[in-house]
């Protein structure tokens, strides 16, 4: 079922229902068509100009809180245009206001540090360039076909220093064949061939070609019925109600859910965004996360090989990965009682188009919340666990990502990424066997990782928060240990930027407290937030190479800045083809406090992938996650007054006239 839509402007106590655009809502087709006009009637826009990224301007935090509390105008509606010139490469970075109807800034974008993200028009180009260079037509005739039977897969470079593409806008590629239109191309790769191709310039400007081998024959159609074999046959039915309807209401993109209160916003690179989490303890509506996004991800790849020792792909700042979300289906991609969101962007013309169902909300059964069977009272109490899911999944070529938020009836936060799709293949021999799996014959998938980063944006009872790293401590036999078996914990204050970046330690359950240096509970301790964070592999590329100067954010598991607007991306803001120093060790570079202050949080999280036979035609979800649990925010057990579930259901074997419930 679709639970239908309450339109109205997102609602802060400090202003009535009906007040102008809030200064955090997304921006709607008319104010893109606006910002098209206002960019088109600059002098230097042409008929080659292409808007590379149009999003949100975001005001200062102080403002945005100051005009939600009443205590200040609303802040200037902004936004931030990308622009690049087809014909040049030349690209400026724009702030555009809406309310003032002009451009306040223009800056030219060096392509030295740095390039907008990668056009679509850019893409759908490649294949034309290539099959127009006779080399590349030579090539695939050498492996048995020709540029009809051929996909080009066009992907972002990374910063190698080959002099010729200083300055240029650059792209690799390599390719696939498809033997017809139904045929998945993945499964037949063209190894040992990559071309290097100018999208302004409209040339290969580099070929690689290490010979002609066997290309994989077996198909990987995973949506053949002969593929797929015999369907399963013994699987029932399974019907998520919810009689009376959802628990939550929503008024536009503002959301109330039990004790919870927050906004769901959406951007063309970030995705889904989380904005003003609340949750309403003992009467009152206290703050927990300003902000919660994925502001970056990187997929390296392991193959050292000539054609593919570039493989590393930052799906938010080279691709946009936002503007690839899909439009979710009922019954396939969210069941139960759904209330859906549209994500409304610019395409490369300015034009704003939507993407229906881009946002799926909705309530699911998460066993149980709490239970105890006391032998001393006969007392026997149980309470169901439920959570509300907001969720969006994104194509970037062969993958899919899904990315879930969580909230619980106890105040728990969880976000996790669910990794699906095709594997990206290559040829396999012997020879590649330390960085690649075979997983048909013939057919290789090279290792690699997928790391993400969620910036959150804390704001644990108040912007005066800190971070304590926790870390379970073994002590030594001594005079208050006389048996050996004790155990403590160490609690170290991350007081600067630069001592803040931090890596996770199962060993020793390391976790990261974010609490508020100016409120205490009930027990005068400080209330606060505890971050469970992932543990899997950072980085594995070597520290002096140039992936781990663009990537440096996933070198660590955790960053600690000091809020500032401007620090929106992990990476950096312009990310393709940048030679790295951007986004993290730019901003701690001045290792600014980040004791008592208005602090960010960067997790890195994701896993490192050997793929397995079992991952191909089609991967089976992967799950990576983390976890923001409450640690003294509460005075008690919040969810104590979860009422008991009237027990409903089929039994096997049912007591005539047995009722069943869930307390004694």
């Amino acid at each position: 079922m679709t639970i239908p839509v309450v339109e109205s402007s997102a609602h802060h106590p400090g202003h009535p229902a009906q007040s102008p655009i809030a200064p955090l809502s997304d921006l709607t087709a008319d104010e893109l068509v606006k910002i098209r006009e206002i960019i088109s009637a600059e002098p230097t826009f042409t008929l080659t100009t292409r808007f590379a990224y149009v999003g949100l301007e975001e005001p200062h935090k102080r403002e945005v809180l100051a005009y939600n509390e009443g205590a200040g105008p609303r802040p200037d509606r902004r936004a931030r245009v990308m622009l690049l010139d087809m014909a040049t490469g030349a690209s400026t970075d724009n702030i555009v206001s809406l309310d003032q109807a002009r451009v306040l800034t223009s800056v030219a974008i060096d392509p030295a540090e740095g390039q907008t993200p990668i056009l679509l028009e850019e893409f759908d180009a490649i294949a034309g360039i290539c099959a127009e260079d006779p080399r590349w037509v030579q090539s695939l005739a050498d492996r048995g076909t020709v540029p009809q039977k051929v996909v080009c897969i066009p992907l972002s470079a990374g910063s190698y220093g080959f002099e010729e593409e200083a300055g240029r806008r650059i792209v690799r590629v390599l390719a696939f064949r498809q033997d017809y239109p139904e045929d998945h191309p993945w499964a037949h790769p063209l190894e040992g061939l990559c071309a290097y191709v100018d999208t302004i310039d409209r040339k290969i400007t580099r070929l690689i070609d290490t010979g002609a081998v066997p290309v994989p024959a077996e198909s990987g159609n995973f949506d053949d019925p002969a593929v797929q074999g015999e369907p399963l046959s013994t699987l029932k039915p399974i019907e998520i109600t919810q009689p009376e309807g959802p628990s939550f209401t929503v008024e536009g993109r503002s959301v109330t859910w039990a004790n919870w209160k927050f906004d769901i916003g959406f951007d063309a690179r970030e995705g889904l965004i989380l904005r003003n989490l609340s949750f309403t303890d003992e009467g009152e509506e206290r703050p927990v996360m300003y902000r919660g996004s994925i502001a970056e991800m990187v997929v390296p790849y392991g193959d050292p090989s000539p054609i593919r020792f570039w493989q590393n792909y930052f799906d938010l700042g080279e691709y946009l990965f936002g503007r690839f979300t899909n439009s979710l289906e009922l019954g396939c991609d969210c069941v139960g009682e759904i209330k859906y969101f549209d994500a409304v962007l610019s395409d490369e013309l300015g034009t704003p188009f939507t993407i229906k169902n881009g946002i799926c909300m909705h309530e699911e059964d998460f066993g149980t919340l709490w239970k105890h069977s006391d032998m001393f009272t006969n007392s026997s109490e149980v309470r169901r666990s439920r959570r509300l899911v907001i969720s969006s999944f994104t194509t970037v070529g062969n993958y899919d990502y899904g990315f879930y938020w969580y909230l619980y009836l106890d105040g728990t936060i969880e976000l996790e990424a669910k990794l699906t799709g095709i594997l990206f293949t290559s040829g396999y021999s012997e020879a590649d066997a330390p960085y690649t799996s075979e997983v048909a014959p013939g057919l290789g998938a090279p290792y690699h990782q997928h790391l993400f980063s969620a910036r959150l944006d804390m704001m644990v009872d108040g912007v005066a928060n800190a971070v304590d790293e926790v870390d379970a401590v073994r002590l030594p036999f001594s005079d208050t240990n006389d048996r050996g078996e004790a155990f403590t914990k160490s609690v170290m204050r991350l007081a600067t930027e630069q001592t803040a970046a931090r890596e996770a330690k199962g060993s020793v359950g390391r976790a990261w407290h974010i609490v508020n240096t100016e409120k205490t509970n009930r027990l005068g301790q400080p209330t606060g937030y505890v971050l469970y964070p992932g543990d899997q592999p950072t980085l594995m590329a070597d520290p002096a190479s140039s992936l781990a100067a663009r990537a440096a954010f996933a070198t660590k598991h955790l960053w600690v800045t000091q809020y500032d607007p401007a620090e929106r991306y992990a990476a950096g803001d312009f990310v393709h083809q940048s030679t790295g120093g951007g986004g993290l060790p730019a901003f701690t570079a001045e290792d600014k406090s980040v004791d008592g202050e208005d602090i960010v949080l960067w997790h890195t999280f994701g896993p490192t992938h050997f793929p397995r036979p079992e991952d191909w035609p089609v991967m089976p979800t992967d799950y990576a996650k983390f976890t923001l649990k409450p640690y003294g925010f509460f005075s008690k057990n919040p969810a104590l007054n979860v009422p008991p579930n009237q027990a409903t259901g089929h039994y096997t074997n049912p007591s005539a006239g047995e009722t069943h419930g869930c307390h004694s």
